[in-house]
């Protein structure tokens, strides 16, 4: 059985403003931001702007544009960061690996088999920072 959707999570914080965030991009569905605890270098997380903690809870129109933010930002890592492959992660539930019950998909840049433990130590704020405009301006 699923978990009822936790407003407080840090997701939903994020959304709202209550913590801060490197931006990458952002409509009225839709948020992209710079994980602090990425993968790989250029690792960004889209969000949509309801109530989902997966991929069942969203409607079409939120599915929609979620994976349009998705489609940009992947044709901006791979401008900016110089990596075709970027690998497209989703975890529904517990079981499935999701530690943060709003849904959310990882853009992150590289090969599966290189990546970094996820959780494992926060980045450098100042290169995500810089990451985070280079990426907005690749979009603009």
């Amino acid at each position: 059985m699923q978990t009822p959707y936790d407003s407080n999570n840090i997701f939903a914080k994020i959304i709202r403003g209550d913590i801060p965030c490197h931006r990458v991009f952002e409509d009225d569905k839709t948020l992209a931001f710079m994980d602090v605890m990425p993968q790989a270098r250029g690792h960004v997380l889209v969000v949509p702007k309801c109530a989902a903690i997966e991929l069942c809870d969203m409607t079409p129109e939120y599915l929609l544009a979620v994976f349009a933010t998705a489609q940009k930002v992947v044709v901006a890592q791979r401008h900016v960061l110089h990596r075709d492959g970027i690998v497209q992660m989703q975890l529904n539930g517990a079981q499935a690996g999701q530690s943060v019950f709003h849904y959310h998909i990882h853009l992150i840049p590289g090969n599966v088999h290189e990546l970094h433990q996820h959780e494992g130590g926060m980045a450098d704020q100042a290169e995500l920072a810089a990451l985070a405009e280079q990426l907005r301006a690749a979009l603009a």
